[in-house]
């Protein structure tokens, strides 16, 4: 995709500095790296910079040679194919925790999906089948998952799963995910009421939108990003770098007493009318 040039806007900070050792001892498994330009990338590289051991998974053997040495980059020890739907490789994914850590103290979800004939029209025409299908991928996998990530933590935890504006807000060309995302927004607050007597705290990020593979499938995407790095208060988009600090905030004892949030990174445009 196409970068969108913002010579008036204030330059991105990168946020790549050294983090402090928040997370140091922490298990933290994170879910969606499809390359480097993957928010799920920006939130591993955070952790592992902050101190936690991070276990990675990939999609197929053709997704493999994208991710495995950005899994090297942070020594994760445990690196895995991981398809949403494929009980078998999840089992055998937490499997590999409880033997390796015997533990899990972070997840992050950062997986979604729709088929093109899903998007391509109105919410309204969405086909049953691709209706279900973004269903399950992207909101019923983070229930999956956080299900079997109860189990292995036993010291509680933090849980965060990936939204965006169009949860809330009608966007153009967003389409069926629209209702798909309010729908992971809605189970993150009931997650966070049920399991937070177990201190296992649940959130979802919000952020602007960014160019990675999973935009790439959204029609007129460029224009967006080119209008809210033109609106929003910040006057610029976001960076990986940044969602990825502010999921180790999440994690930290800083955010101890925070749960059910929907915590928007986007540079302030959603408070825009």
């Amino acid at each position: 995709m196409t970068s969108i040039p913002m010579a008036d806007a204030p330059e991105s900070p990168k946020a790549e500095g050294r983090l402090p050792p928040l997370l140091t001892g922490r298990k933290a498994l994170v879910v969606g790296v499809a390359n480097e330009h993957s928010i799920a990338w920006g939130c591993a590289a955070a952790m592992h910079r902050a101190g936690a051991d991070i276990a990675m998974t990939y999609l197929n053997e053709k997704a493999r040679p994208h991710v495995e040495p950005l899994a090297r980059q942070v020594g994760a020890p445990i690196f895995l194919p991981f398809e949403a739907r494929d009980g078998v490789q999840i089992d055998a994914l937490f499997e590999a925790i409880a033997k390796h850590w015997g533990k899990l103290d972070i997840l992050v979800h950062s997986i979604a999906f729709a088929p093109k004939e899903a998007l391509a029209g109105r919410v309204v025409d969405c086909p049953r089948d691709g209706f279900l299908t973004a269903m399950e991928i992207s909101c019923w996998s983070f229930l999956d998952l956080a299900k079997r990530a109860e189990a292995v933590m036993g010291d509680g935890g933090t849980m965060m799963t990936m939204s965006y504006l169009g949860a809330n807000q009608v966007i153009d060309n967003y389409g069926i995910m629209g209702p798909v995302k309010a729908a992971l927004e809605s189970a993150v607050r009931y997650m966070a009421a049920e399991l937070g007597p177990k201190g296992i705290r649940v959130h979802a990020v919000s952020p602007g939108p960014l160019a990675t593979r999973a935009a790439s499938g959204i029609r007129d995407f460029d224009e967006l990003m080119g209008r809210v790095a033109s609106r929003a208060p910040a006057r610029r988009l976001v960076t990986i770098e940044e969602v990825g600090a502010a999921c180790v905030f999440l994690a930290s004892p800083y955010g101890g007493a925070m749960t059910g949030e929907t915590l928007y990174i986007d540079g302030g445009y959603h408070i825009l009318g």
